[in-house]
């Protein structure tokens, strides 16, 4: 069965989602995680949640703002999501959006579970990324629900141009230290925005790495596996890219816990042998 329609569903309410932000800014507590939670982050969930667990084919929904699955259907799919990845940067005004993985297990499950993976960036227009399995990544625009294609096979660029590393400088490891040195020397361009999916897309736009690592203190990393980390990097090396947790792809990863974190790297297949490389000492 295709999993085309769970990400019209996604894209249907879209607007409502964004629609959302103007005056749901303010703090509504904290996630499992215990990340500050704002009423935007509730919101987006919440439609997110009525809305997927609606189709037939969707057996559970697991989200990043709840500590565990909702039951669905006897559908093949289980959907997780963050619904609304970067929702600081709502209090900026700067670009935020919504990760969506399908898995045909419920989660938390192997990276090699996913059978698609898609996001939405609202910036200033609204759009979706999406990847399939057997098919090409696909770039849409949203407008009043509806999707049109605005580019077929979206490919990483050969040749990169910008990389974002999160995490304070001093909290990195001597390998990841060692790393963006080597990226400033190749004179790739600094491309950070707090959100991942608008950094992510800075890569698939423009050919580079994003990346976010284990830190001083945080040996885990800061990001989600099961809904962040596996989606994103299912559809960047769907789009002829790489990732890794620093040691091998993510797609490897088998997370044991529904909120479990993941160090993460994306991008340019040659970029993330050489992190690899950097991180392994050759």
């Amino acid at each position: 069965m295709s999993t085309g329609r769970i990400f019209g569903a996604v894209a249907a309410i879209a607007g409502e989602i964004r629609a959302g932000f103007t005056d749901r800014r303010q703090a509504e507590g904290a996630n499992p995680t215990g990340d500050e939670q704002l009423a935007a982050d509730v919101r987006a969930d919440r439609l997110l949640a009525e809305e997927l667990l609606a189709i037939e084919s969707v057996a559970g929904y697991a989200s990043e703002e709840r500590e565990d699955v909702l039951d669905g259907g006897a559908g093949e799919y289980h959907v997780a999501c963050d619904p609304l990845d970067g929702s600081s940067n709502l209090a900026s005004n700067n670009p935020a959006g919504t990760i969506v993985g399908v898995y045909d297990r419920r989660p938390p499950a192997p990276g090699e579970s996913l059978v698609a993976a898609g996001y939405v960036l609202y910036g200033p227009v609204t759009t979706m990324v999406v990847a399939e399995e057997g098919e090409e990544v696909t770039e849409y625009l949203i407008e009043d629900g509806e999707r049109t294609v605005l580019k077929e096979d979206v490919r990483l660029p050969a040749e990169p141009t910008v990389y974002g590393i999160g995490g304070r400088a001093p909290d990195w490891p001597d390998s990841v230290a060692a790393y963006v040195e080597r990226l400033e020397e190749k004179r790739l361009k600094l491309r950070y925005g707090g959100a991942m999916v608008a950094d992510v897309n800075q890569v698939l736009a423009h050919g580079g790495v994003f990346g976010y690592p284990m830190l001083e203190g945080r040996p885990e990393g800061k990001l989600r596996a099961v809904f962040e980390a596996l989606p994103m990097a299912y559809i960047l090396e769907a789009a002829g890219g790489a990732s890794s947790s620093g040691t091998e792809s993510l797609l490897a990863a088998a997370p044991e816990r529904l909120h479990e974190r993941t160090p993460v790297f994306l991008g340019n297949a040659d970029l993330i042998e050489a992190l690899e490389a950097t991180v392994e000492g050759r």
